[in-house]
């Protein structure tokens, strides 16, 4: 079993071993649980980054080009009516 020892600052060194395997470089972020053995640490994946490109296709819209402001229109008509019960 290997040990590792808790710092005056609160940092814990994890192994070189341990970070090789799971190819975390400095910086990862972790998520941390407190469970009832000790806590559980997970890495925190980010997004893949994306390209407007990679994405319109799933909104199926066939007609002419939107401008921001009839978008901000449809999205403030779509609030009114969800929210708007009186």
């Amino acid at each position: 079993m290997e040990t590792t020892r808790l710092s005056s600052k609160g940092q814990v060194i994890l192994p070189k071993h341990i970070r090789a395997a799971h190819k975390w470089e400095p910086g990862v972020v972790f998520s941390i649980e407190d469970t009832a053995d000790g806590i559980l640490l997970k890495p925190i994946k980010p997004f893949k980054t994306t390209r407007l490109d990679d994405l319109i296709g799933c909104a199926n819209y066939e007609g002419p080009s939107r401008t921001i402001e009839e978008m901000d229109a449809a999205v403030a008509a779509g609030l009114r009516a969800t929210y708007d019960r009186g």
